[in-house]
C-alpha cells in the first residue's frame, strides 16, 4: 500500500476497524462528501453472485462448500468494479483487505491499474465499550441506516430519519459474548496488517470512540490532505 506512486485521478482508500466501529456510516459520508465510491466486498460478490456472473458463480460455489472466496477472485471482482466511470475517481475499500495477503493482493491490483491506495485508515475503539455499543445498535430494515439507542438515536425513535420506515432489524450475533469473540478475532487477524500499512507509510489511526460528528471531522481531514 505504497502511497508514493498514487495516481492524481483517484484518491483510494482503504477503512479499517472492527465490528461496529462505524465503517459503513462513515465510508458513506466520505462517499456524499468527496464523490469517492464505496466498495464493500460482501455486496460486490452477493451482486455477482445475484448477477450470475462467472466470477459469481464460481464465488457460490465456493460458499456453498462453507469456504472462504479465494483472494484471486475478490480481487477479479474489484478489478472488474474499478474500470467502471463512478470509480475513476477514487474508491473506499470496505472490507478489504483484512489480511497482509489480501494487501498484497491489492497493491498488485492497484499497480496493475496504476493507482495506489492513498490512505489505510483505522478506526480505532475500546473493546469493552464496543460491546455496549453493538449490543445497543439497530438497523432500517428498508434503507440499511445504522442506528444507537444511545449515541445515534432516531430523532422518532419509531421512525427512521431517512426513509420513514418504521420497522428496525437486530441482528442475532449483537450480542456481549459474540462480539466479545468478534473483537478479539478482529484484533489478532488485523494486528500484521495494520503492521504492513504502517510499514508502507498509509496508516492513519482515528479514535471512533468519539462522536460521530468528531470522527467524521478527523476523517474527513484525513481524506482532504490525500486528496490534495
Amino acid at each position: 500500500m505504497d502511497g508514493a506512486t498514487q495516481n492524481t485521478k483517484s484518491v483510494d482508500l482503504v477503512l479499517l476497524g472492527p465490528p461496529g466501529a462505524g465503517k459503513g456510516t462513515q465510508a458513506r459520508k466520505i462517499q456524499e462528501r468527496f464523490g469517492l465510491v464505496q466498495l464493500s466486498t460482501g455486496d460486490l460478490l452477493r451482486d455477482a453472485v445475484t448477477q450470475g456472473t462467472k466470477l459469481g458463480l464460481a464465488a457460490k460455489a465456493v460458499m456453498e462448500r462453507g469456504d472462504l472466496v479465494s483472494e484471486e477472485i475478490v480481487v477479479d471482482i474489484l478489478r472488474g468494479r474499478l474500470v467502471e466511470l463512478d470509480c475513476q475517481a477514487g474508491a473506499i475499500f470496505d472490507g478489504f483487505p483484512r489480511t497482509t495477503i489480501q494487501a498484497e493482493a491489492l497493491d498488485s491490483l492497484m499497480s496493475d491499474s496504476s493507482r495506489a491506495v492513498g490512505a489505510a485508515i483505522s478506526l480505532e475503539v475500546d473493546d469493552e465499550a464496543m460491546v455496549e455499543q453493538i449490543s445497543d445498535r439497530l438497523t432500517c430494515a428498508s434503507r440499511g441506516e445504522g442506528y444507537h439507542n444511545t449515541f445515534k438515536a432516531p430523532r422518532d425513535p419509531d421512525e427512521c430519519d431517512q426513509c420513514g420506515s418504521t420497522v428496525f432489524t437486530r441482528r442475532p450475533d449483537d450480542n456481549a459474548d459474540t462480539v466479545t469473540q468478534r473483537l478479539a478475532a478482529y484484533h489478532d487477524q488485523t494486528a500484521p496488517l495494520i503492521s504492513y500499512c504502517e510499514k508502507q507509510g498509509v496508516l492513519r489511526n482515528v479514535d471512533a470512540m468519539q462522536k460521530i460528528e468528531r470522527t467524521e471531522q478527523n476523517l474527513t481531514a484525513i481524506v482532504e490532505k490525500a486528496v490534495a
